[in-house]
């Protein structure tokens, strides 16, 4: 088993949360999101549930990071609907709260690392257009320089958007996540605008002499289900793996994926993606899981994914650490070569109970562990690393999933809203001090 002197002496170990999923957004002056527009809908999450309460970190924020001991850096974000309720007027109550959590952040002798934006919009924008308005970029700008403006000085890093893939195609192709769209030109639109929101945003922030710019991307490991399904694995692998990283780095979309969306781009696209290509300082991978693909009738993208017999976690994901590695490698060779990265997400779902005060959770700290040895397995072969942040600190309000998925080290009942560390809390723990 690899230890932590297997790692470079600065490489950085954390954990990661995001604000609509664990602080409560029924106080404080925020407003409502998306996701309680979505919620809202019969049948879109379970239980109808919203983030109102979530593990009300808002209030017990201290006690939250005093968990975190240990650790070197604690990735969170902030909510824009808590910023700004209604995408114009400024929420000072928010700003001061991400004003005293970043400095709480920092008495623990933790790096600060921001995410802008994980997936909380404002619900006024959402009935703007929301991501398929192009004035989304301009809206976001604004929204960065405000915090930025209150605590750029103390962050370590920012990421403008986290898992664009997710706030695009499948809230707007797939219909998972809010709006809930299931309609390829909105689609098309929304994933070229987050592009472009994050242009704006990195343009506005090093306009201000901002360091340590990023942004936060998902992979998934592939495989075609039998050589014929070749082809169909490769549309998987341009939607999924490499619709933004390719704009991102090389200012292009995949061919596979202009197969698809061209008819539904923007018009005149290709004149932002100068703007789009600009360079990064570093970039965020999550991983999770491997799908393994196969041909399907239809129209474009004609895949699904098969079924495999694979161990999988609770959210019927299949475990399969080497993927990680994978992913690494065809990043540094395919586009970012010694560009640094680090491993925002990774983690599982397990249907964690509490008995006589413990959880004990062996499968979550076997994926710790394994996925671990894969990160060094990628440095090893040339990867430039430099953290990695399990996902996620406590369990919480798991989007479309409600409260039913438990991914935290951290066992929340969201009844008493008591925290109780699982096993793989202490195990992480001990494996840092080198016990």
């Amino acid at each position: 088993m690899i230890t932590r002197k297997d790692f470079p002496e600065r490489f950085l170990f954390g954990a990661a949360t995001s604000a609509y999923q664990i602080e409560g957004h029924c106080f404080g002056g925020a407003g409502p999101t998306i996701w309680d527009s979505f919620a809202a809908q019969p049948g879109k999450v379970a239980n109808g549930e919203t983030g109102g309460l979530a593990c009300d970190h808002y209030h017990r924020y201290e006690a939250d990071l005093d968990l975190l001991k240990g650790l070197d850096a604690y990735r969170f974000s902030t909510s824009w609907a808590r910023v700004m309720p209604d995408g114009r007027a400024v929420n000072q109550a928010g700003l001061d709260f991400y004003d005293r959590l970043v400095d709480a952040i920092l008495a623990r002798g933790l790096q600060p690392f921001l995410t802008l934006y994980h997936w909380d919009m404002p619900a006024e924008l959402g009935t703007r257009g929301g991501w398929e308005n192009r004035d989304v970029a301009s809206w976001f700008g604004d929204f960065s320089e405000i915090v930025i403006d209150r605590i750029g000085d103390r962050v370590g890093s920012t990421a403008t958007i986290n898992e664009p893939w997710c706030v695009s195609w499948l809230s707007h192709f797939l219909g998972h996540h809010a709006p809930g769209k299931q309609d390829i030109s909105a689609a098309a639109r929304a994933v070229h605008h987050v592009l472009l929101a994050h242009a704006e945003a990195m343009e506005r922030l090093r306009d201000r002499g901002q360091q340590n710019l990023g942004i936060v991307l998902n992979f998934e490991a592939f495989q075609p289900a039998t050589p014929q399904d070749q082809p169909a694995a490769a549309r998987f692998d341009a939607i999924v793996n490499r619709m933004f990283i390719e704009p991102l780095k090389k200012g292009r979309y995949p061919k596979p994926v202009l197969e698809g969306l061209t008819p539904h781009l923007p018009e005149n696209w290709q004149d932002d993606m100068s703007r789009i290509s600009a360079p990064l300082d570093w970039l965020g991978v999550n991983y999770y899981t491997r799908q393994t693909i196969s041909e399907a009738e239809g129209p474009w993208p004609n895949y699904t994914m098969a079924q495999t017999n694979a161990p999988k976690t609770q959210m019927g994901w299949d475990i399969y650490p080497e993927g990680l590695a994978e992913t690494l490698q065809m990043l540094k060779t395919d586009y970012v070569e010694d560009l640094p990265i680090y491993i925002t997400e990774n983690g599982m779902a397990w249907d964690d109970t509490v008995h006589n005060g413990t959880v004990d959770d062996p499968a979550r700290s076997n994926y710790l562990f394994g996925h671990l040895a894969q990160v060094s397995a990628a440095q090893a072969d040339g990867a430039n690393i430099q953290g990695y942040f399990y996902w996620s600190l406590l369990d919480n309000y798991e989007w479309a999933f409600g409260y039913e998925k438990r991914f935290g080290m951290i066992h929340v009942d969201f009844e008493t809203l008591e925290r109780v560390p699982k096993n793989s809390y202490y195990a992480f723990k001990s494996w840092l001090s080198g016990q």
